[in-house]
């Protein structure tokens, strides 16, 4: 299994991120995570980043302009992919438990947003079908390997393109951190690390809503 470390320049003490390689040599998904991690489920950030200027194909396959349909709400963007066996569903699962937690009007604000890092197999209806299990008020995006992980690394998220083995093993690499915005300024102040619970984000949200640090 291939290993990969990210680091985050913007991150307190220049953590390292890791990266999450998913395959097996049954040709089923299998995750395997390397690379370090910093001490806090949710990370604020020593500078804030801009958030991914992508443009792609939404889960009802129409067009998304990312930074426009996100701008002046609180925005968690995820970069992973529905074959995922572990982590991508978990992550999505801890946010929509969180997220139902907030009053309506609150839910209503914000945006969820998980683009795919596998668009081959990721299409909108599939990724429609995925989110839905999990909260259909999330939005999925697909399009261009090359756009997407051009998106992705411009937020120090790292993702490389799956790839099939001759034993059908597919084995997919992506960052998996959660990045969240402030609906102040648009950008993005904090990263949910993978260990982040939904404990962690019931209690984070409700202040990134409003812009504050958790």
């Amino acid at each position: 299994m291939r290993r990969r470390t990210l680091l985050a320049s913007a991150l307190t003490a220049a953590a390292a991120l890791s990266l999450t390689a998913c395959g097996n040599d049954d040709g089923k998904p299998a995750a395997v995570v390397s690379g370090g991690t910093t001490s806090k489920p949710i990370v604020t950030l020593d500078s804030p980043m801009e958030k991914p200027d992508l443009v792609l194909t939404d889960s009802n396959g129409k067009k998304y302009d990312l930074l426009e349909k996100t701008k002046g709400h609180p925005t968690l963007i995820y970069f992973g992919y529905t074959h995922c066996p572990d982590v991508c569903p978990l992550t999505m699962a801890n946010i929509a438990v969180a997220a139902k937690q907030l009053p309506k009007a609150e839910q209503k604000d914000l945006r969820v947003v998980f683009v795919t890092s596998d668009p081959e197999r990721d299409t909108p209806a599939v990724l429609k079908k995925w989110l839905g299990g999990i909260n259909k008020d999330f939005t999925g995006l697909t399009g261009a390997f090359d756009t997407i992980q051009a998106g992705a690394r411009s937020a120090n998220i790292g993702i490389e393109k799956p790839v099939k083995k001759k034993n059908g093993d597919v084995v997919s690499t992506h960052g998996a951190q959660v990045l969240l915005s402030s609906p102040k300024d648009d950008k993005i102040h904090w990263m949910g690390m993978q260990e982040a619970t939904s404990d962690n984000y019931t209690k984070a949200l409700p202040k990134i809503i409003k812009g504050q640090n958790p």
